[in-house]
């Protein structure tokens, strides 16, 4: 090696150390501020549950075993937890079911807004972009506004002769999935509208000149090159809806519990942090698989269209 070649690779090396010294600062902030409580929570879930609150600094596995077991108080058996099997299904199935939901109604939404001329565009997106203006709370007491014995839609169905009686729509899955779609239905049309709005409509007239029908034309061209928009959005709502807390509260009741209130049951009435840790450590697992399944499909959607 010359000592040209020499000097120039210990200026590198100098500007690479400089680098992670300019750095280290924001990295000990995202450590410290991110990822230690994370460790905190899941040291938790490994100690043993104090009588009134807090943790007794000796390892137990008992709030792991409490996740998905339950020991009966009277003949010491063993048997699976229903109730927190129960509501991780609800908290899935309703999760799932939002995702779709808001899948159904913003495609079309992010489409036609994609569709518009420009300088209608950023009207449309203005008006998407109004509810994140407004707290979550209000915009669910908003919703309960609506759907409640007394609320909007029971009145103008008594009004004009459909039902003769209120329909009992609150306190019910279908209000949680209500309440959640229609809080997070701009997180599903956003990263739509942005894949939506890179897209090639040349390719689409190509389409309907092969004499191509508009589902084909859907199926074969614009859903696959719109897909990591599809897949970002779904991210985007499956992860905050399967930590709802909220919207469950408000909607639905005290007998349709989601993950989010059962974790906030256990450190505040149930004062079993280790079982909240171990239940909170849950969730983060299964937000990790879907982002997996989101990096996954993005590099494998980026390499098909490389």
């Amino acid at each position: 090696m010359t000592p040209q070649q020499q000097l120039i690779e210990d200026e590198g090396r100098r500007e690479v150390r400089n680098r992670w010294l300019l750095s280290a600062p924001a990295l000990a902030i995202v450590f410290f501020a991110a990822t230690g409580p994370l460790l905190i929570v899941l040291l938790y879930s490994f100690l043993a549950k104090a009588p009134y609150g807090d943790v007794i600094w000796r390892l137990d596995p008992t709030a792991w075993f409490s996740v998905f077991l339950e020991r009966d108080i009277f003949d010491d058996t063993l048997s699976i937890a229903d109730a927190h099997l129960s509501i991780l299904w609800r908290s899935l199935r309703l999760s799932l079911a939002t995702t779709i939901v808001t899948l159904i109604f913003g495609f079309p939404t992010a489409y036609f807004i994609a569709t518009r001329r420009q300088s209608t565009r950023e009207i449309w997106l203005f008006l998407i972009t109004i509810p994140f203006w407004t707290n979550l709370l209000i915009r669910t007491f908003a919703m309960l506004e609506v759907i409640r014995n007394e609320g909007l839609i029971n009145t103008m169905l008594i009004k004009l002769g459909v039902i003769t009686s209120p329909i009992q729509m609150l306190f019910t899955d279908g209000a949680i999935l209500a309440g959640m779609v229609y809080v997070y239905l701009p997180l599903m049309v956003l990263p739509l509208y942005a894949s939506m709005e890179k897209l090639d409509f040349r390719l689409v007239e190509a389409g309907y000149d092969l004499y191509a029908t508009p589902f084909q034309v859907l199926r074969r061209i614009i859903i696959p090159l719109v897909k990591p928009g599809m897949i970002a959005g779904s991210i985007l709502v499956f992860i905050p809806s399967l930590g709802a807390y909220v919207t469950p509260s408000v909607l639905g009741g005290g007998k349709n519990l989601m993950l989010g209130n059962l974790i906030e049951m256990q450190f505040g009435q149930g004062r079993n942090w280790p079982l909240g840790s171990a239940l909170s450590v849950t969730m983060m697992a299964i937000v990790m698989v879907a982002l997996l399944f989101y990096v996954r499909n993005a590099g494998a959607g980026n390499r098909s269209h490389g």
